[in-house]
C-alpha cells in the first residue's frame, strides 16, 4: 500500500467520520439522550434509596450504647455537567468512534478489491450495522442506566466475538465461491449465539421496562442511520479522492 493509498484513506475516514459522527449526536439528542436523562432519574432514586436503607441497618438501636464509626467518603466520579458540556463530550466521542469505525470500512472496501460508489457504500454501511450493531444486540442489548448487567469483561469478550465472527461469516457468504465456505459463513454467524451472551444471575432494572424498550428501540434508529451514512459518505469521499 503505497503512501498515496494512505492519504485517500486518512482523508476519506476523517471526513465521512466527522460528518457521521455530528449526525449521530443530532440524532441521539432528538431522541436517545432525553429516555437517558429519564433512566437517570429513576437510577438515582434507586441508589438514594439503597443509601438510606444502608444508613438505617447502621444505625444503633435505642438503648443500645454508641459505638464510634469511621466514615469514609468515596469520591464520586466526574461527569460533564448537563448542557453544552455534556453535548460537546458527547460529539467528541462519536466523531472518535466513527473515525474507528469508518477505518474498518475503509480497510474492507480496500481488502475487497472492489470499486465503491456512495450506493455501494451503503451496502457496506448495512453490513457494518449488522456486524457491530445487530448481532452484538441480539445477545446484549442496549440498557438504560440503572440495568443490571454481567461483568463488564464478560460482555467485552463477546461483543468482540460476535462482532469478528459475524463479519468473517458475512465476507464468506458474500465472497466465498465454495458452498463449504459458504456453510461455515453460516456456522459463524450462529455460534455466538449458541454460545450466548453473558447476563447477571439476578435480572433487573430502576427504569421501567417501558423506558427501557423504547431505547432499544430509539438506539437501534439512530445506529441505523449512523452506518448507513457512515458507509454512503466514506464510498462518495473514497471515490472522489481516487
Amino acid at each position: 500500500m503505497n503512501l498515496a493509498v494512505l492519504r485517500r484513506i486518512a482523508s476519506t475516514v476523517l471526513l465521512a467520520g466527522a460528518c457521521a459522527g455530528i449526525l449521530l449526536t443530532g440524532v441521539q439528542q432528538l431522541q436517545v439522550s432525553k429516555i437517558i436523562l429519564q433512566a437517570e432519574v429513576y437510577e438515582e432514586a434507586a441508589a438514594a434509596k439503597a443509601h438510606e436503607q444502608a444508613h438505617a441497618a447502621a444505625t444503633p438501636a435505642a438503648g443500645a450504647p454508641a459505638e464510634a464509626h469511621e466514615h469514609e467518603h468515596e469520591g464520586e466520579e466526574w461527569e460533564p455537567a448537563n448542557g453544552f458540556e455534556r453535548t460537546a463530550y458527547t460529539v467528541l466521542a462519536n466523531i472518535s468512534m466513527a473515525i474507528g469505525f469508518g477505518l474498518f470500512l475503509a480497510a474492507a472496501i480496500v481488502i475487497s478489491g472492489k470499486q465503491v460508489t456512495w450506493r455501494s457504500g451503503l451496502l457496506w454501511g448495512v453490513a457494518g450495522y449488522l456486524v457491530f450493531f445487530v448481532a452484538p444486540s441480539l445477545g446484549l442489548p442496549p440498557e438504560v442506566p440503572g440495568t443490571m448487567a454481567a461483568p463488564l469483561h464478560a460482555r467485552q469478550l463477546w461483543w468482540v466475538m460476535t462482532a469478528g465472527m459475524t463479519a468473517a461469516g458475512l465476507g464468506l457468504g458474500v465472497y466465498a465461491r465454495h458452498w463449504a465456505l459458504k456453510l461455515l459463513g453460516v456456522a459463524l454467524l450462529i455460534v455466538p449465539h449458541v454460545i450466548g451472551a453473558p447476563h447477571p444471575a439476578v435480572h433487573g432494572s430502576a427504569a421501567p421496562e417501558e423506558l427501557a424498550q423504547a431505547f432499544i428501540h430509539a438506539t437501534a434508529l439512530a445506529n441505523g442511520l449512523f452506518w448507513v451514512t457512515l458507509g454512503g459518505l466514506t464510498g462518495y469521499f473514497y471515490k472522489k479522492f481516487a
